[in-house]
């Protein structure tokens, strides 16, 4: 029989808090499978960080902690430092880790900080109303970018910037919730390369956002199509 939700879903929250369609319920669903496989859900701390991602705080039957903007690597680092044999998980959107959040970032990677971040790009911000963000594509229209983000200082790439700096034992991914099982694939790797190898591990998803981008289901997918193309996919850093 094909189990269609994860053991370390909590029933008792779903429907969850995101908008209908969001991308962070995918993304949240491969992260409980990986966790079931793994078998570590009592043994995993979840950080989430302010933005669309503390919607998380009660998607999954493990332990959760809040975070201030910009802070849940450095909150998760601090964690895994006092307690070594734990599993520790950083979630944030792409303003928690590529603007405020970014220098604790880069130096988790470069110093080889023993966490999995996960981070999902969706090219704004969501919760503040859709406003233009470190990973919107260049022309892309928003509330603060009414005639399109400008060429110069648009479409972040997180993944690549991270890979050129990280420890040679990092674990770095760009995946898409266009393709769920791959994601969770990523996502298994990333929390092996921090159990097996006690190193950092790095994945980006790219992601969609109906109520912001003002788009039904085939047209975020369309969309989402877009960013893979200016966004690769794949393994940057890692066992392949």
């Amino acid at each position: 029989m094909v189990q269609t939700m994860p053991k370390s879903w909590n029933k008792e929250t779903k429907p969850h808090m995101f908008c209908p369609g969001c991308g962070h319920g995918i993304v949240l669903k491969q992260l409980g499978f990986a966790i079931d496989k793994l078998n570590i859900a009592s043994n995993t701390t979840l950080g989430i960080d302010i933005g669309c991602s503390l919607l998380a705080w009660n998607f999954l039957n493990i332990n959760t902690v809040q975070t201030h903007h910009g802070r849940t690597t450095a909150t998760m680092i601090g964690y895994k430092t006092a307690k070594p044999k734990r599993i520790a998980i950083a979630y944030m959107g792409d303003g928690g880790g590529y603007a405020i959040g970014l220098q604790s970032l880069l130096y988790a990677a470069f110093r080889n900080d023993p966490i999995t971040v996960i981070l999902v790009n969706n090219g704004n911000y969501g919760m503040t109303g859709g406003q233009e963000a470190p990973t919107t594509m260049p022309g892309d229209v928003t509330p603060t970018s009414p005639e399109g983000a400008p060429e110069f200082g648009s479409g972040f790439k997180g993944p690549e910037l991270v890979a050129s700096i990280a420890h040679e034992k990092a674990f770095i991914v760009r995946a898409t919730v266009s393709k769920p099982l791959v994601l969770n694939s990523m996502i298994d790797k990333a929390i092996e390369n921090q159990i097996k190898n006690n190193s950092f591990s790095f994945i980006e998803v790219l992601s969609i956002c109906p109520t912001n981008w003002k788009m039904n289901a085939k047209q975020c997918f369309e969309k989402i199509d877009v960013m893979e193309k200016f966004f690769p996919t794949g393994i940057l850093k890692g066992e392949r």
